[in-house]
């Protein structure tokens, strides 16, 4: 189970991260992240839908996702929100296949923070 302050919990937070957030497809679950400037540990939000089966099958995505996300969840910058989608093939999928996806598109989701930390400061043009 992620920690209360590591878990994205509104209806309004699922639905912003999934309009807004930057997509990474890797194997069979879509990462969208979202950076604030919020000095809050990040937090991980789960969607799994009809298409992945059944309630059983969903319910056991989402539980072995939510583990293999807590283990992971610590090497993200701070700040970051990230709603973790899993596709249809994540019915089939293993814990280690599911976590091999999710160290992918967290290392992709890093990468573009630190560039986004250290690229070029972009300043205001007097006229």
């Amino acid at each position: 189970m992620l920690p209360r302050g590591s878990r994205v919990r509104t209806k309004q937070d699922h639905a912003e991260l999934g309009r807004s957030g930057r997509r990474v497809r890797a194997g069979s679950v879509v990462v969208h992240s979202v950076y604030t400037d919020v000095d809050s540990p990040p937090r991980a939000g789960f969607t799994v839908g009809r298409r992945v089966g059944n309630a059983v099958v969903r319910n056991r995505v989402r539980r072995r996702l939510r583990e293999q996300t807590r283990l992971r969840l610590s090497s993200l910058p701070r700040g970051t929100a990230v709603l973790i989608r899993a596709l249809p093939g994540a019915a089939g999928a293993t814990s280690v296949e599911l976590g091999s996806s999710l160290d992918s598109a967290f290392r992709t989701v890093r990468s573009a923070a630190s560039a986004r930390s250290t690229g070029p400061q972009r300043t205001a043009r007097s006229t």
